[in-house]
């Protein structure tokens, strides 16, 4: 083959609505006025039409996002917070952030998502909260969670870094538990041009904490009633996420059609799991991600990649085994130390064609043959 096939490509979704971009961006010169202006206001209310929330407010990234929302929703030192050890590490280190303790529950490999039956036998009097991970797009079992978190008092936070737009029972993600976090991050289903996050909830008093917490703890200005953060989301930044928030469903159907036809070229091929999908979900596929069985995974990657295919694997240490997590008495979990090294991410995008499709389902059969 000539060329490479990239991990993601961005650039036509960029194209189709380039006038747009460059127009918002312009207004945003012309106007000077770079922080906290009138598209972080329209944006945060078009959010939360979109999510079915009464307040979205957005900061600086993900991350942010979720470290607020842990101190605003009451989480602090001595608490623990159950979460999944199968994601990026910004989901624990916002509990450490917030000086609370994360605590790892095993993960149902065939959704990559934590296991809600597991979650029971880690609640201890410290437990506080539980965080769900909507990993690679597909919803945590969001029912068993709540039911959990009821029964024993616990707030619940969805990360949704990676599963903006997906639906659980119909219900956007991000808008079930007592608040989301979102990440704008550039290679995000809906991504900025640089870093950005959103944290998103229906309870009034959340919000309030939230919105101080953003600039450096004021709910007035110089009034600084607690430690806080410079957590703002650019003018800019804003501006151009206005601009793909009417066509993110447009661009999660396509992911979900690519993902469709992966599904049936895979089928059946010895060594490759596809991914599943559960019936509760609308999945965003923001990864579509298979399983390398027989310990075969990093050679069909080196492969791939000498055949000019990017692939990507997410994660390929669980956040338990991590160093900065050593000290932390954690179990084996077997799932995630399986998925840890069978994941292998492959090239998707909104608008990917057929035949780039069938190029790189050619050149992984025959490297997993």
């Amino acid at each position: 083959m000539t060329g490479k096939i990239p991990l993601l490509n961005m650039s036509p979704e960029i194209e189709s609505i380039w006038d747009e971009l460059m127009a918002s961006i312009q207004d945003v010169l012309k106007k000077g006025q770079f922080i906290m202006g009138p598209n972080v206001k329209e944006f945060e209310a078009e959010m939360a039409a979109y999510l079915g929330v009464k307040h979205a407010i957005a900061c600086n990234s993900g991350t942010d996002a979720l470290v607020m929302g842990i101190r605003a929703l009451g989480v602090g030192c001595g608490n623990e917070v159950i979460t999944t050890p199968f994601t990026f590490f910004a989901t624990a280190e916002a509990i450490s952030r917030a000086g609370a303790v994360p605590v790892f529950v095993d993960i149902d490999p065939a959704t990559f998502n934590l296991d809600a039956s597991q979650i029971e036998a880690k609640i201890t009097t410290k437990t506080k909260a539980i965080i769900p991970v909507h990993l690679y797009g597909h919803a945590v079992d969001m029912d068993a969670v709540l039911e959990i978190a009821k029964k024993h008092g616990l707030k619940v936070l969805e990360d949704c870094a990676q599963a903006f737009g997906c639906e659980y029972k119909g219900k956007k993600v991000a808008s079930i538990g007592d608040g989301g976090a979102l990440s704008f991050f550039p290679s995000k289903n809906m991504g900025a041009c640089g870093d950005g996050g959103m944290f998103v909830t229906s309870n009034d008093d959340v919000a309030a904490q939230v919105r101080m917490l953003r600039v450096h703890g004021a709910a007035k200005k110089y009034f600084n009633e607690t430690i806080g953060y410079n957590s703002r989301l650019d003018e800019i930044q804003a501006a151009i996420l206005r601009v793909k928030l009417p066509h993110i469903d447009e661009w999660n159907a396509g992911r979900r059609n690519v993902a469709s036809r992966y599904n049936a070229m895979l089928k059946d091929v010895p060594g490759i799991i596809t991914p599943s999908e559960a019936g509760y979900t609308k999945h965003v596929y923001h990864q579509y991600t298979i399983r390398i069985t027989g310990g075969r995974r990093d050679d069909v990657q080196k492969k791939l990649g000498d055949n000019g295919v990017g692939s990507f694997v997410y994660y390929p240490v669980p956040v338990n085994k991590l160093p900065v997590y050593s000290g932390l008495d954690c179990p084996t979990l077997p799932n995630s130390d399986m998925c840890a090294s069978e994941a292998l991410s492959l090239p998707i995008w909104p608008k990917m064609d057929e035949d780039t499709q069938e190029t790189v389902v050619e050149l992984l059969k025959s490297a997993v043959a």
